[in-house]
């Protein structure tokens, strides 16, 4: 965004700028990176519906990092509820460790 001029020593920006920095701001909070913002922004410029292709990578992406938290929560909830006073001397807790280092990924190591 080029600068804008200025008035009375100070910069005033149109509401057009406004705007985009609210988009900016937008995007960067449901997810996207700057630079994926840039390429999003600048596919504009290819054609009308090339921006889809990107918010559906990006919906695939928060999907599988939703996914990841779930199984997160779950784990970390049997953890809190278990009878053991120290996790560490719990077998469920040494299984979920064992499974992680034969490289399962939580959802295969935790039993839901």
């Amino acid at each position: 965004m080029p600068p804008a001029a200025r008035v009375s020593g100070r910069r005033r920006y149109g509401q057009a700028a406004v705007d985009f920095v609210g988009m900016i701001l937008l995007l960067r909070d449901i997810g996207f990176s700057l630079s994926e913002i840039k390429a999003l922004i600048a596919s504009r410029s290819r054609s009308p519906d090339a921006w889809r292709e990107l918010a559906h990578r990006k919906l695939a992406a928060l999907a599988e990092r939703i996914s990841r938290a779930q199984v997160a929560r779950v784990a970390l909830q049997h953890a809190l509820r278990c009878r053991h006073e120290d996790l560490f001397n719990c077998p469920n807790f040494a299984g979920v460790v064992a499974a992680k280092l034969s490289g399962k990924p939580l959802e295969e190591g935790h039993s839901h």
